[in-house]
């Protein structure tokens, strides 16, 4: 992709699933790639994969539903490699239960790794973007906070929110020279889905559902995020796009 060689980026629950195979696109194609998850070691070996490749990377354990614990680790990072270029907030997080079984900690939990934590990347990230006039903000949202999801209440809610707000922040950004962007990948063979149901009963479900009859798998998104980090999509913002095997197709 056009100019993304030699970019600093900050990629959130790199450890494994969708994140993984983000980094090590980005990796390919060139950039800097800075990698948070708690999941210290997880995020370290994938560190070790794009350096072994060639290319230049760091990991960091983080909580990035801590604002401090953030700033510290982006201070860190931008020390080594300089002031990031691009953000990607993929990290979440989920387990299937019906809204009226679940409880408060369970709901918070929930909300403060899918939610909070991208508005805490972008508080701290996104505010030097601006300063300097250029960045690219890509958020990994989800296909159920578009349509919904039967056992996923808060968790949609949350992805809902983070499509909201990734609109709201291309509004506000567009002038600073900032994009924001989100994704929604549809139901995706990662350890989050199955660890959302064990059984395999619902990831069979879901596989009827899909017009392409498979699930996504996790290199079904990079491609699309190195493109809306890229020069090619420096006219876009504020845009939210499915990759879903045809399970929601919006207008």
């Amino acid at each position: 992709m056009r100019g993304l060689n030699s970019k600093r980026v900050i990629i959130t629950g790199g450890a494994s699933g969708i994140g993984r195979a983000i980094c090590a696109r980005l990796g390919e194609e060139g950039c800097r790639v800075g990698i948070l998850d708690l999941d210290g070691d997880g995020a370290e070996k994938v560190a070790n994969a794009i350096r072994e490749s060639g290319g230049h990377s760091q990991a960091l354990p983080c909580d990035i539903s801590d604002y401090d614990a953030v700033k510290t680790a982006i201070s860190k990072i931008e020390k080594d490699a300089g002031p990031s270029d691009i953000l990607v907030n993929n990290a979440g997080w989920d387990k299937a239960a019906r809204f009226l079984d679940t409880e408060p900690a369970f709901w918070e939990k929930v909300i403060n790794v899918n939610y909070i934590g991208p508005l805490n990347m972008c508080h701290i990230i996104a505010s030097g973007m601006a300063e300097r006039g250029s960045g690219k903000v890509i958020n990994i949202s989800s296909d159920a906070g578009r349509v919904g999801s039967s056992g996923e209440a808060v968790y949609a809610g949350c992805k809902g929110a983070v499509i909201a707000f990734g609109k709201t922040l291309a509004r506000e950004l567009a002038r600073r020279g900032v994009t924001v962007n989100t994704i929604c990948p549809g139901p995706t063979d990662t350890p989050l889905l199955r660890g959302v149901d064990p059984t395999g009963k619902l990831q069979d479900a879901l596989k009827r559902a899909i017009p392409m009859r498979r699930l996504g798998e996790p290199e079904d998104y990079p491609g699309m995020v190195a493109f809306l980090a890229s020069q090619d999509a420096d006219y876009i913002t504020g845009q939210v796009i499915s990759v879903s095997g045809g399970l929601t197709m919006h207008g």
